[in-house]
């Protein structure tokens, strides 16, 4: 049931990426929670099971229309959303290549360019055109991978995905460093790793349901919420080696 507590003003999580599989999982559980949510599904998707949310959650659930691979829907999110202010802005979207099998050398460039803009650029668009709507002391993550990590690769295996849960990781990494040197230095910033977790994207043969994953990852954002600076962390709040 929607919150009905007036002494707290409710807070308001921007999720970018919320249609399905982890974003929609992460939408009902920050709404279970009491926060309000605005969530993205892409245009032409039609009824989602955000949209299913959104009938239990009437005066907390608010969808808006974005692919985040086109700056155009981008900039026109950022006018409708110029005069609100989050306390989180969290980007979930991102995909995988065709052959995960595939060694780097196999990759057709047309895949690397595709992944590489849908995993790491265009996260990084939204952060820098939205990261005004964030509150000083909000939080602004970005769902990476543990196959993200350098350091724990020692299988090889997914390569260009791992490279572009690297770069965005890399990327995260600079625009916090650069934002910690001016007047946002209270915000707090994570990449997160939720597992590998029974979705489209995950496969059947994930170790993990959303269930296991999901509810334990938001618990993990919401600890790092008003904890300024960088981190890396797994569902479990574990710190993931860059």
């Amino acid at each position: 049931m929607p919150n009905t507590t007036s002494n707290t003003p409710t807070k308001t999580i921007l999720l970018i990426g919320a249609s399905r599989g982890l974003g929609h999982a992460m939408a009902a559980e920050f709404l279970k929670k009491g926060w309000n949510v605005v969530g993205t599904v892409r245009d032409g998707s039609g009824h989602t099971l955000l949209h299913d949310l959104q009938a239990h959650y009437q005066n907390q659930l608010e969808i808006e229309i974005l692919d985040i691979c086109k700056p155009d829907q981008l900039c026109a999110l950022h006018q409708r959303l110029s005069d609100r202010k989050f306390d989180i802005l969290f980007v979930n979207a991102g995909t995988a290549n065709p052959d995960p099998n595939q060694t780097i050398g196999e990759i057709s460039t047309k895949d690397f360019t595709d992944l590489m803009i849908t995993n790491a650029l265009s996260p990084m668009r939204v952060i820098e055109t939205l990261k005004a709507c964030v509150t000083a002391t909000g939080t602004i993550g970005v769902m990476s991978s543990g196959q993200g990590s350098i350091a724990n690769n020692e299988t090889g295996l997914r390569e260009l995905y791992r490279g572009t849960k690297a770069a965005l990781n890399m990327f995260m990494r600079s625009f916090a460093a650069r934002e910690t040197t001016n007047a946002t230095r209270s915000r707090a910033f994570c990449v997160m790793a939720p597992g590998w977790v029974k979705t489209d994207l995950g496969g059947p043969d994930a170790r993990l349901t959303i269930n296991e994953s999901i509810p334990s990852l938001v618990t993990v954002l919401l600890e790092k919420h008003g904890k300024p600076g960088l981190e890396y962390l797994d569902y479990l709040g574990r710190t993931v080696p860059w």
